[in-house]
C-alpha cells in the first residue's frame, strides 16, 4: 500500500477541525509551521540535497535534512536522486512526475504515495550517501515528522495539533505537489526549455519561490530562482540573510545569459 494508508488517514484527519474552537492563533501557528517546513522543502530538499546550489557544513546538513523531513515527504536522499531524474527526464518518458506523459494526478502525488518509486539508485546522490548520519535519517525518513507532530501537540494540545500539524502538513503537501503538476501546465514560459515547466506567480507565493519553475528549468544550479525584482523569491532571500551569518555559503548564481534575459 506504500504511503496510501497514512496519506488517507492524514486527509481523513482534517476533518477533525469542526470540532476544534476557531481561533486567529491557532491560525497563526498553521502559517507558521507550514512556513517552515516549506523552507526545509524549499531550501533543503529542493536547492541544496537535489541541486547543490549552495554549501553546508556537516552539522548544519543535518539540521537541513531534518527539518525538510518534517514535512513528511520521505528521506532527503530519496527525494534528491528521483528529483534529479526528473530534471534528466523532465516531461520525457521516464520522467518520475510528468502530467504530460502520466496525467495530472499521478504527477501531483500518485507517484509519492505508490510503491513504484519507494527505493531509488543511492549512487544518483552519491556525494551524500557517504555520511552515515544522512543515510540513517534517510531510512529512518517518518522520524522528523513524528518528532515534529509530538512537539506541536505537546505545545499546544489537540486543537494545535490539528492546525500545527494536520492541516499544516496537508497544505504543505499539496502546495509542494503543485509545482510538479500544476508547475508544468499553467504559467508562462520565458525560456525555451526542452520540457514544458512554467512560471506561475501564485505557486511562487504559495511555495515560497518555487513557482519560478520555467527559470528553474533552465538553470537548474542557481540558488535563486526569481530574477526579475518583482519575483519573489523568499527563499532565496532567507539563504542569502543566512550567509552572512556563515551558516550557507557558495551561493551559486543562475546562468549569465539568464541574467541578461531577465534584465
Amino acid at each position: 500500500m506504500g504511503a496510501v494508508v497514512p496519506f488517507v488517514i492524514l486527509h481523513l484527519a482534517a476533518l477533525s477541525v469542526l470540532w476544534v474552537p476557531f481561533s486567529g492563533k491557532l491560525v497563526l501557528l498553521l502559517v507558521f509551521t507550514y512556513a517552515i517546513r516549506m523552507f526545509g522543502v524549499t531550501a533543503g530538499y529542493h536547492r541544496y540535497f537535489s541541486h547543490r546550489s549552495y554549501k553546508l557544513g556537516r552539522v548544519a546538513q543535518f539540521a537541513m535534512a531534518f527539518l525538510a523531513q518534517t514535512s513528511g515527504q520521505k528521506g532527503a536522499l530519496w527525494w534528491a536522486a528521483h528529483h534529479r531524474v526528473h530534471h534528466r527526464e523532465s516531461d520525457r518518458e521516464h520522467d518520475v512526475h510528468s502530467p504530460w506523459q502520466s496525467g495530472f494526478w499521478w504527477s501531483h502525488a500518485g507517484w509519492v504515495i505508490s510503491n513504484r518509486y519507494d527505493d531509488y539508485d543511492a549512487r544518483a546522490v552519491g556525494e551524500f550517501s557517504r555520511f552515515p548520519e544522512l543515510l540513517w535519517l534517510d531510512r529512518n525518513h517518518w522520524v522528523p515528522t513524528v518528532a515534529f507532530a509530538a512537539v506541536v501537540l505537546a505545545s499546544g494540545g489537540g486543537p494545535a495539533f490539528v492546525w500545527g500539524y494536520v492541516l499544516s502538513t496537508i497544505v504543505l503537501y499539496h502546495c509542494t505537489f503543485s509545482i510538479n503538476s500544476f508547475a508544468h501546465l499553467f504559467g508562462t514560459r520565458r525560456f525555451d526549455t526542452p520540457d514544458q515547466s512554467r512560471n506561475n506567480a501564485l505557486l511562487a507565493v504559495l511555495t515560497m519561490g518555487e513557482g519560478w519553475h520555467n527559470n528553474h528549468h533552465f538553470s537548474p544550479g542557481s540558488c535563486r530562482q526569481g530574477y526579475r525584482w518583482w519575483e519573489v523569491d523568499l527563499t532565496y532571500l532567507i539563504l542569502r540573510a543566512l550567509s552572512w551569518t556563515g551558516v550557507v555559503s557558495s551561493l551559486r548564481p543562475f546562468r549569465e545569459v539568464a541574467r541578461r534575459e531577465a534584465a
